[in-house]
């Protein structure tokens, strides 16, 4: 297995362990691509001098390159700041250090990484002994190596620590992942996906648009639970449906739902309560026009089920 361990802002990393967050954004100054681990695998919070040291851990659910509003809508204060326009002061001061071109759309990457752990500073673990040079954003371990292995141990303990361990693993939070070595199935079996990675992944399996009307438009697209978080609903792709902003709130409220053929429909609710909805029953009955391209990320016919049965007002 391989894991990463990131050069971090101490200031980013302070900010997020005081709050605790699910899930976090790691994010770039620019939109290049991050492809250094697998989804599920480890993400060290390496800090910078004078700290040097290891100072907790993260798994990779997903990448993203982002408008920079669009990733504050998406994560907010687990962004690492407290304003938008902090954010916006920060990544502008990296790209102007690394001599990044600059971009008039402020398009970042987001590394999303769950369930992070945050060590105390007398946990820390010092940097690998092979780690040297000018380093600008991190570098990748395999555990084949003495020094990946004996570093991921140390992890280990930290986390056992953390109690991390200790939690019962919740099967329809998981990510979705492939390992069998054991010597880290007891570790990923416990990654818990949070809201904003779930956010993310959907939006990226949709292809950024709408799955009933195709619309591009990214900032008006929200990722719909298809069972409610609220219902012990999943954070799964499978539990989700990329929507425009209106009709996430329709489907949220039982106005309309999707069939387990994916087929959309509108309920006569809509003219009832409120003598109106014609551009909504235009689409009653259309296939969705968008489906991930990955059959296990389309959306699960026993979620869509309990929402025809539970939520729909079907008239």
């Amino acid at each position: 297995m391989k894991f990463h361990l990131g050069v971090t802002d101490f200031d980013w990393f302070s900010y997020l362990k005081d709050h605790a967050p699910e899930d976090i954004n790691y994010w770039q100054p620019s939109g290049r691509h991050f492809a250094a681990i697998e989804k599920g695998e480890p993400f060290l919070f390496k800090l910078k001098a004078p700290h040097n040291a290891i100072g907790g851990v993260g798994f990779f659910s997903a990448f993203a390159a982002m408008p920079l509003a669009v990733a504050w809508d998406f994560f907010r204060e687990r962004n690492g700041v407290a304003s938008l326009r902090e954010l916006k002061t920060k990544i502008e001061g990296y790209r102007n250090r690394q001599h990044v071109v600059p971009d008039p759309t402020l398009t970042i990457g987001c590394i999303i990484l769950t369930d992070p752990v945050f060590f105390e500073p007398e946990e820390w673990i010092p940097q690998p002994e092979d780690w040297s040079g000018p380093i600008v954003t991190g570098k990748t371990y395999d555990d084949s190596s003495s020094i990946g292995a004996a570093l991921w141990d140390e992890v280990k303990t930290r986390l056992a620590a953390h109690r991390f361990y200790a939690r019962s693993a919740e099967v329809g939070n998981q990510l979705s992942l492939g390992f069998t070595e054991d010597r880290y199935r007891e570790t990923v079996s416990r990654v818990r996906l949070g809201q904003g990675a779930f956010r993310v992944m959907v939006a990226e399996a949709y292809g950024r648009a709408c799955a009933i009307t195709g619309d591009h438009t990214f900032p008006a697209l929200e990722a719909a639970h298809i069972r409610s978080f609220a219902d012990e609903g999943p954070n799964l792709v499978a539990n989700g449906l990329l929507l425009r902003s209106d009709l996430h709130k329709l489907f949220d409220a039982g106005y309309v739902t999707v069939t387990d053929d994916y087929r959309f429909e509108v309920s006569r609710a809509i003219k009832e309560e409120y003598h109106n909805g014609k551009e909504y029953y235009l689409l009653h009955g259309r296939k969705l026009l968008v489906l991930p391209e990955c059959e296990s990320d389309r959306p699960s016919p026993d979620f869509l089920r309990w929402h025809n049965e539970q939520v729909y007002r079907a008239s």
